[in-house]
């Protein structure tokens, strides 16, 4: 196998360990059976012994720790898959990168960037690396369209929305660490849309400014079960970005106008090559589709390709992708939304910095929660 200057690189099966065995995590055990001899699954961690040892017989799972410092001793993994409650990562993550072991974590990867930005010491300290799972950017449709969106055949993107419209029920968040800024850091926002907003990040580039509001319409949670927001992009394209848990008919929807050409997806969960449409603009019929044609189409999106896309970069040396710099720029995002809606005011990347009333938590030291005790009230007035 050749690296991307031409040079030869030795394929690695890598040792892989699993924390928290939930429902994630057998997404996880799944897809790791998915990529072809790459990985190991040595070891899995959970405090539950039950559910560690059923996921262990399920998996067929050797090591089974009921602490993550014993794994770390024990099974030496290469790779931690982080399955655990939000609220558990980044501690889990400086312990894995302390360690040398590299760290791929289930979202949030923080619940502040406050949090986020301890893990530059741990990445130094013990020469690994950290990656957050953002499956979407992944597979060979995503890579098309984001060759192609700002290219001369489909030309400079102008508009573009980003929607996570789904449904949870009231009995969602009768397990107790949901819908609570303490273990989330927030809701849908957070917790939901920031999969696919990433991935419009990822096929737009730096955002630059963020108006946004955020609500709690319906559902019995501490945090906002809605937020809408208007994003200005570095390359001038201006978009929508929407998170409910508030919609009967669930879909998962980004839709990029070019000069030339309209990029649109359209899924729920994950996607395929198929679930992609291309319009091109009247009399440019010819270039668009000969251009999204010639590109590869062949993987989809997922879990798996994100994780062969790790041990490749892994074997050529390379940084990781979805790694710690773009994953903070998609929670940099987040707060700002949150930022926006609970001060009333348009938030530009990079104004939240340490002493930011935002940088230390979502709720912004309780300003989120006071904004959304006081919408809910006159809302229940009103009705």
């Amino acid at each position: 196998m050749t690296d991307c200057k031409g040079g030869e690189f030795q394929m690695r099966t890598y040792k892989v360990a699993i924390v928290g065995t939930g429902g994630i995590a057998a997404v996880h055990a799944d897809n790791l059976a998915r990529t072809g001899g790459r990985a190991e699954l040595v070891a899995a961690c959970d405090v539950d012994e039950s559910r560690l040892q059923a996921f262990g017989d399920q998996h067929n799972i050797s090591g089974r720790y009921l602490g993550l410092t014993e794994l770390l001793a024990e099974a030496k993994p290469d790779i931690v898959h982080l399955c655990t409650p939000p609220m558990l990562h980044i501690d889990q993550a400086i312990e894995c990168l302390e360690a040398g072991a590299h760290v791929l974590s289930e979202k949030p990867p923080a619940l502040s960037l406050a949090d986020f930005d301890r893990l530059e010491t741990a990445q130094a300290k013990g020469g690994a690396q950290f990656s957050c799972v953002f499956q979407h950017r992944f597979g060979d449709a995503s890579a098309a369209a984001r060759s192609l969106i700002g290219a001369g055949d489909f030309g400079r993107p102008l508009v573009a929305r980003c929607d996570t419209l789904w449904y949870r029920p009231d009995s969602y968040w009768d397990v107790p660490w949901r819908g609570t800024w303490a273990a989330e850091g927030g809701g849908p926002t957070m917790g939901h849309g920031i999969h696919q907003f990433d991935l419009l990040l990822h096929l737009l580039g730096p955002w630059e400014e963020v108006t946004a509001l955020a609500s709690r319409q319906a559902r019995a949670t501490s945090t906002e079960d809605l937020s809408v927001a208007i994003v200005r992009f570095a390359n001038g394209a201006v978009a929508t970005v929407t998170n409910s848990l508030l919609s009967p008919r669930e879909t998962s929807d980004i839709r990029v106008d070019c000069e030339f050409a309209t990029v649109e997806l359209s899924h729920l969960y994950g996607y395929g090559s198929n679930d992609w449409t291309i319009t091109a603009a009247p009399g440019h019929e010819d270039p668009v589709r000969n251009a999204w044609e010639s590109q590869p189409l062949e993987l989809g999106s997922g879990h798996s390709a994100q994780f062969l896309a790790m041990y490749d970069a892994l074997d050529a040396g390379q940084p990781l992708p979805a790694g710690a710099d773009s994953a903070r720029q998609t929670l940099e995002f987040a707060a700002a939304i949150y930022a926006s809606a609970f001060t009333g005011k348009t938030v530009r990347r990079g104004e939240i910095v340490p002493g930011h009333t935002f940088y230390s938590g979502m709720d912004g030291d309780g300003l989120g929660t006071r904004v959304l005790n006081s919408t809910a009230t006159a809302a229940t007035a009103v009705a």
